[in-house]
């Protein structure tokens, strides 16, 4: 043993140096840290988005750097000495035959086999930490809080954000971390988009992703859908709409079948970012026959690049980060029993509290309940005294809805993410089905409501259909729009 010291003596002269001393500190506070949150790591994932960042990013980084300011600082310290004329401690003689370099080396050996298994930790849970939904929504709090929230809410609440925005495989991985760094630079600097511009550039095809669980050679049934309705009057009177929706798909027919069934290719191009506006259509059928449909006005061909190739998300473009109008949301709360019906005006009350402007979040959390609570003590003094309890979760209803679809901060409101799913809020379908998109030979793309449902009740209170069916009282369904 004290020949092993007595060997590594020149290597603990060279260390004695304030870069390497720091870098030992750095290390050895490091691996403390480390074995102290083990127990975190080893439960699964990580949902504190501050202790994920400390366990995944911020311990690596300081163990890396703490040992590369090991050998810098031996480095940097030879060289002085050398300058300076000191004379230089001797190592054993550097061959295996030495049983003292032996030693050192299997010593130097064991550390880095430690090194290297820590680091490899630290490494995968990084990057398997970075593909979890609580990194994304919640480490760039004001940047992504409305997507966060939206996806929550949404049918693909416990699908990860990872698997639609970079989905298998090595190549768009790759992508995706590139992207993720000039965008983690935007964050630091604030110098990103309020609100966030939609629909993503780049995006994996969906027939990638999407399509690793929904596919449309699937034939789909007709599907029930109830649209339930809330008008302004003191009773909230309710209608509901009933369609039989032609979901359709593989050679079937119906919505899917028509737009991606087999050998079906649709492309467009749009003239505006947001793809809100499609003055040019070609479609290609099952039968091979190529049609070009364009609006009035429009060149019969646009340039190629502007050309995309119709998948998924051009009709479910919100599938998970869904923004609803306030009245339509509102009525879904109502449905819904968030917010009680029987309550009088709270339909009309509720829509004008949550369509006042808020300077944030927290002034609409303090403003919306308080409006609410001051319209029924002031105009129904016995409601407000015998049910204030279904007031204060009216109050919280309605702000729940406002907090689902209103954030301030990123200047997102009623109405900036358009869902193309329907055509009532916004154009959707009739981006292309509007009866103004024609071939040369006057033939337009279909505007037929039975091309895509059947309606079945249109705003009726108590529809025959639903009756028949058995499906009475609350409402069996919300709707996706």
């Amino acid at each position: 043993m004290n020949r092993l010291l007595r060997y590594l003596a020149p290597l603990v002269h060279l260390a004695n140096n304030w870069i390497s001393l720091i870098g030992v500190v750095i290390v050895t506070s490091a691996t403390v840290f480390w074995l102290f949150l083990l127990p975190f790591t080893l439960r699964g994932e990580i949902t504190h988005p501050y202790i994920g960042i400390l366990i995944f990013l911020v311990l690596p980084a300081a163990w890396i750097l703490g040992l590369l300011l090991i050998p810098i600082g031996i480095s940097l310290q030879r060289r002085r000495d050398l300058r300076a004329g000191l004379p230089q401690a001797s190592f054993p003689p550097l061959n295996w035959a030495n049983p003292d370099f032996r030693r050192v080396a299997s010593f130097i050996l064991a550390t880095t086999v430690v090194n290297v298994i820590i680091t490899s930790q630290f490494t995968y849970g990084a990057v398997t930490y970075m593909d979890t939904t609580t990194f994304c929504g919640l480490t760039c709090h004001k940047v992504m809080e409305p997507e966060y929230i939206g996806h929550l809410n949404s049918p693909h609440a416990r699908v990860d954000c990872v698997a639609c925005h970079i989905g298998p495989g090595a190549s768009w991985f790759v992508r995706s971390k590139l992207s993720g760094t000039a965008q983690v630079f935007h964050t630091i600097l604030e110098t990103y988009p309020r609100p966030i511009p939609a629909p993503v550039e780049n995006l994996r095809p969906a027939r990638e992703t999407c399509e690793v669980c929904h596919w449309p050679q699937r034939f789909g049934f007709d599907r029930l859908r109830v649209i339930p309705e809330f008008a302004g009057d003191a009773a909230n009177s309710e209608t509901r709409t009933v369609l039989l929706m032609k979901i359709g798909g593989g050679a079937g027919g119906g919505i899917h079948g028509a737009h991606v069934g087999p050998n079906v290719h649709v492309r467009y191009a749009a003239s505006d970012a947001a793809r809100q506006t499609i003055p040019w259509v070609e479609y290609t059928g099952a039968d091979g026959k190529t049609t070009v449909y364009t609006a009035p006005g429009t060149k019969p061909a646009p340039e190629p690049a502007d050309v995309r190739e119709m998948d998924c998300i051009d009709c479910h473009n919100r599938p998970s980060h869904p923004f609803q109008p306030a009245s339509r949301a509102l009525n879904d709360a109502l449905a819904a029993g968030d917010i009680p019906p029987s309550l009088p005006f709270i339909k009309k009350e509720a829509l004008a509290a949550v369509q006042q402007s808020y300077a944030s979040r927290a002034e609409a959390a303090q403003k919306i309940p308080e409006a609410i609570d001051t319209f029924y003590r002031a105009n129904y003094a016995d409601v407000y005294r015998q049910r204030q309890a279904e007031i204060a979760k009216a109050a919280q209803g309605v702000l729940g809805v406002y907090d689902r679809n209103v954030f301030p901060a990123m200047r997102v409101t009623w109405g900036t993410y358009p869902d193309n799913i329907g055509h009532t809020d916004f154009p959707g379908c009739f981006r292309c089905h509007d009866g103004n998109h024609a071939a040369a030979g006057g033939q337009s793309i279909t505007q037929d409501c039975g091309a895509c449902h059947n309606l079945l009740a249109v705003e009726e209170p108590n529809p025959k259909i639903l009756t028949d069916l058995g499906i009475s009282g609350a409402n069996p369904g919300t709707d996706p729009r």
